[in-house]
């Protein structure tokens, strides 16, 4: 059993849902300690190639003031109790996030360390750390100008300026928006697209693109080759060239 989450097996994806919404879906540490368990639930199921992560009620997710807030008396720095940003980027499949609503600090935090975002009309988003003295530490300061660009990263993070969905595909934090009541399904539709895929090409292609960022350009594309050649001898592979002659979809099993 989890303690404010909820996770579901939708085919080949498994849902994760934050369920406090009287808290505003707000994290808290018996939160964290069960996604944490969820991930390392979901990392030993290879027959999982995708999650979405979204939440209950109206919002997504929007951080409160708490015990163990780094805006709150007492809290005296190091690592921090509740970084749930990491536990999804940690992931080796794709992470989706539909954002149904607010997703506000740490919430924003959240979305940014999925790999792929959508929004609903409804969404907003704001880190609004800085009008309260302090700073986003699960991953904001780093995730958002790699995403969104240095400047406007700079601009959001400076003010605590909110956006709504519309802004915030303008400037390419979410890739997608739709009406409120097309959210899930389109999150769905996205995940059953990446699990009609070869597992193993999945996860080899976002390591590709998560360790290249970190890389040289030269050193990436090695990288990029090194994979690829290992992909050459699984089962996988050769199935699909014969799946592709046979002109029949592919029934990929992950090896």
């Amino acid at each position: 059993m989890f303690d404010g989450i909820r996770v579901q097996r939708c085919k080949q994806a498994a849902w994760i849902t934050l369920t406090r919404p009287s808290r505003l879906n707000s994290p808290d540490q018996l939160m964290a300690a069960s996604l944490g368990d969820a991930c390392v639930e979901i990392a030993s199921d290879r027959s999982i190639l995708a999650v979405v992560i979204t939440g209950d009620g109206d919002s997504f997710c929007e951080a409160l003031p708490g015990p163990f807030s780094p805006s709150s008396p007492g809290h005296t720095g190091g690592e921090h109790p509740l970084g749930m940003a990491q536990m999804l980027a940690a992931l080796d499949i794709p992470v989706l996030a539909a954002i149904n609503g607010p997703a506000i600090g740490q919430g924003l935090e959240i979305a940014l360390a999925c790999d792929i975002r959508i929004a609903s009309r409804a969404a907003v988003f704001s880190m609004p750390q800085i009008l309260d003295g302090f700073l986003p530490w699960d991953g904001g300061t780093q995730r958002l100008p790699r995403i969104i660009g240095r400047s406007r990263a700079m601009e959001l993070l400076v003010t605590g300026r909110q956006i709504d969905a519309d802004e915030a595909f303008r400037i390419g934090l979410v890739q997608e928006v739709v009406e409120n009541i097309d959210l899930l399904g389109a999150a769905q539709g996205l995940a059953d697209r990446i699990g009609a895929n070869a597992p193993i090409a999945i996860r080899y292609t976002k390591e590709a693109i998560v360790r290249g960022l970190d890389l040289r350009v030269e050193d990436g594309m090695q990288l990029e080759a090194d994979l690829s050649f290992l992909l050459q001898s699984t089962s996988d592979r050769h199935e699909g060239i014969v799946s592709f002659l046979d002109r029949r979809p592919p029934r990929y099993r992950g090896q």
